[in-house]
């Protein structure tokens, strides 16, 4: 455990409570921070186990929060500043060089001009593909694009098919009815520069979804399904889409960071690499990851604000952050430690990350909607759901989406 340069020595008879992450590999490392951070400062931590289900934390957090109790630092998701604001100290003060942190996760923290939460470690969609069947089939690299990614995956599932393999598809990905088909949504829409569902302020909430560019990339993720991806795609998680991809049977996969670690026990550990995701083809097309990750907030109602915040600033610190993406694969949040060479020899795909969170990262409109992101999400995964399934047309899906969600933030 490293030694992290400026914090306070003298906060000896201050003690916190910390919920970090659910029981796990990670929690002897969390359990070490902690009494790391009492060596150096003289606080006292006690770590308690979040809850596994996100859902559940959250309720967990709010029942407590709401009584004006709870612990002093929390681990949040990245869609509950937000919800959180009211209940959140202002940590902007504590950390002197929050500019050294992705901008885009600082700016999806901050409501209000509150820091809400310090970003811990991040997460974002990613493309993974087979460079072993690119090179079969004569491509070059990666798609760029969305239809060169419908041309290769179709190109070597046609060739992979007919060598033998039925149960071969060209893309895998998340689409049922629940947040990953958000996230997935929002990448199509906004790398077709389509928006980002809903835009603006807490106070002047302006709904976007309603527009050409957004309709045509649902159109598009629709005629994937039962061509390059599984017709049962429209059911499929992050789980049932690995599984394919781990038994050799996908070309691409839209999946997180994690995944990466995963197929490492496979027959292709070799042969395979991650990217952005493509961009679309609309005038205002980019390149769009949906934004993951935790941060930790320090409760509002604590009595040992200093601690807490000192704690943050620990757990966040840029001697932290390398230790957290060498021993446990957590992807930083300082641009800084993606050029580390030590955490590159250990993560050698981090270097092929470091775009994706500089730029290409989208956050889902969880500040702006707040504790409204929930009924949004569900309204948005719903609609994406049925355009998918062909219950209504793409247009369609998306006029009635655009009313509901009127309905929801009015």
């Amino acid at each position: 455990m490293p030694d992290v340069a400026g914090l306070r020595t003298d906060l000896q008879g201050q003690s916190i409570q910390v919920v970090l992450g659910a029981d796990g590999p990670g929690a002897a490392y969390d359990d070490a921070a902690a009494a790391k951070f009492s060596e150096i400062t003289g606080a006292q931590v006690e770590v308690i186990r979040g809850d596994q289900s996100a859902t559940d934390r959250l309720s967990t957090y709010l029942q407590q929060l709401n009584a004006g109790a709870g612990p002093d630092v929390l681990q949040i998701d990245v869609i509950w500043p937000g919800i959180l604001a009211d209940y959140a100290a202002d940590l902007k003060p504590s950390i002197p060089d929050i500019d050294q942190f992705f901008p885009a996760i600082v700016e999806n923290n901050t409501v209000g001009g509150k820091l809400v939460g310090v970003p811990w470690f991040t997460d974002a969609g990613l493309l993974y593909y087979r460079e072993d069947l690119l090179e079969k089939y004569g491509f070059d690299g990666p798609p760029e694009t969305w239809a060169e990614l419908e041309q290769q995956a179709k190109t070597i599932q046609d060739g992979e098919r007919a060598a033998g393999k039925p149960d071969f598809y060209g893309f895998v990905w998340q689409g049922n009815s629940y947040e990953g088909l958000t996230c997935n949504a929002l990448e199509w829409q906004v790398s077709n520069g389509g928006g980002q569902i809903v835009e603006g302020t807490p106070d002047a909430p302006e709904i976007t979804v309603n527009n050409p560019e957004t309709i045509a990339a649902f159109e598009r993720a629709k005629g994937w399904v039962g061509t390059i991806s599984p017709q049962g795609v429209t059911t499929y998680d992050e789980p049932t889409s690995l599984g394919v991809w781990q038994a050799g049977n996908a070309a691409f996969m839209r999946n997180w960071p994690y995944a990466v670690a995963e197929t490492q026990n496979t027959d292709f550990a070799d042969n395979f690499n991650v990217t952005v995701l493509p961009k679309g083809d609309g005038a205002e097309a980019r390149n769009a990851d949906t934004l993951g990750g935790w941060q930790l907030m320090v409760n509002d109602s604590s009595d040992s604000k200093d601690a807490a915040a000192e704690f943050v600033k620990f757990m966040t610190s840029r001697e932290m952050q390398e230790f957290w993406a060498i021993n446990r694969t957590l992807l930083p949040t300082r641009p800084e430690v993606y050029q580390d060479a030590d955490v590159l020899k250990v993560n050698p795909y981090y270097e092929s990350l470091l775009p994706v969170f500089s730029g290409g990262a989208v956050p889902r409109p969880s500040t702006v909607t707040g504790d409204l992101y929930n009924d949004v999400s569900t309204a948005y995964f719903t609609a994406v759901n049925q355009i998918l399934t062909g219950q209504v047309s793409a247009q369609e899906g998306v006029a009635n989406l655009e009313e509901e969600l009127q309905d929801i933030l009015q």
